[in-house]
């Protein structure tokens, strides 16, 4: 039987039927990989809750295809395991923790403090600032391991003039890029606190950068995490605005800086306060419903199963702080890119 001609399909109505299934296959790609915003054109970072307490600076790494979270465990935890006799003395160590099982590695490089965990060639390397100024260190000691279980350690940074505190390191090509945080001296601290930097072909011999190579002396700008991408420095730092907030600069040579015109990064909100862990104890539920909070800092990120994994802390920046954890469903460059739009 002869097809009608309104029921047939003409040649040229059937090449623009398949571009428009073309087109609209291409456009669902395309909005599937464009990096999330939310309605402000911000990078959406999505909150998920709070996941500890008493654990409030960490970095989360990716070895041997598992996620795992470096913390730095204080001297005031309740599980501390370095504890004199009658129980008076209490040192900070560090630790790794299997995201998916929970489970702890034994503590290492006990009596350190701001330790930072980066990730090369299948090793960790840790970094952690000694205690000679009781809550801040004058050295940087490098811890490496490549099981988390037997570890070797050597002296990174050694300057007596300095107080530091936070480090976080990035690769930058052929080199490596140490940011440290510094309250002393005060010529180069300015305002506490401020970022310093040095520099390394192999991670074990560092120099220090030139000492106009700072963020920032004028005023409060505590650094925390570096990343570094085409020729970028992104720092994130915690700036005293209406509390305590996370904001991104970025320069090309560590002297010149850039602030997003987006920022802050994070900045305090109710999210904060649900509840991510459904082992956290009541005990320490009922601390984080009752917590003042004005302050989200010390974030960390890390690539992870199609998405990056953000933690920071949160609470009142005077001892009661809890570690939470939050989202970005794109990647490291698409995070980074997004806070510094084309103009």
């Amino acid at each position: 039987m002869a097809m009608s001609r309104s029921s047939a399909t003409s040649p040229r109505h059937s090449t623009q039927l398949a571009c428009a299934v073309v087109v609209t296959v291409l456009a669902a790609r395309w909005a599937a990989a464009a990096p999330p915003v939310d309605a402000n054109g911000r990078p959406k970072i999505v909150k998920l809750g709070a996941i500890a307490a008493h654990v409030v600076e960490t970095t989360p790494i990716v070895l041997h295809d598992r996620l795992y979270r470096f913390e730095w465990m204080r001297g005031n935890n309740p599980d501390n395991p370095f504890r004199n006799r009658d129980n008076q003395q209490q040192r900070d160590y560090f630790r790794f923790v299997d995201v998916a099982t929970g489970e702890p590695t034994t503590p290492f490089a006990e009596g350190y403090r701001f330790g930072s965990a980066f990730v090369e060639d299948g090793a960790v390397y840790v970094t952690g600032a000694g205690n000679e100024g009781g809550w801040f260190g004058r050295h940087v000691q490098m811890f490496v391991s490549k099981d988390l279980k037997n570890w070797t350690s050597y002296r990174a940074l050694d300057d007596p003039k300095y107080g530091i505190c936070n480090t976080s390191i990035a690769k930058a090509g052929d080199k490596y890029v140490m940011m440290f945080e510094i309250l002393e001296p005060p010529g180069q601290a300015g305002v506490r606190f401020t970022a310093r930097f040095a520099t390394s072909s192999d991670l074990k011999k560092w120099d220090f950068t030139p000492p106009e190579c700072v963020y920032a002396r004028d005023r409060y700008t505590a650094p925390h995490c570096l990343r570094y991408l085409d020729g970028w420095y992104y720092n994130f730092y915690l700036e005293a605005h209406d509390g305590y907030e996370t904001r991104v600069v970025r320069s090309r040579d560590l002297i010149h800086w850039e602030p997003s015109p987006l920022n802050p990064v994070l900045r305090n909100s109710p999210e904060d306060k649900r509840i991510a862990n459904a082992k956290l104890s009541e005990q320490d539920r009922a601390a984080v419903a009752n917590a003042r909070n004005l302050n989200n800092s010390d974030i960390d990120f890390c690539e992870f199963d199609g998405k990056l994994v953000i933690f920071y802390s949160w609470g009142d920046q005077q001892g009661t702080e809890f570690l939470a954890q939050a989202e970005y469903a794109g990647t490291e460059e698409q995070f980074l890119r997004g806070w510094f739009p084309d103009k």
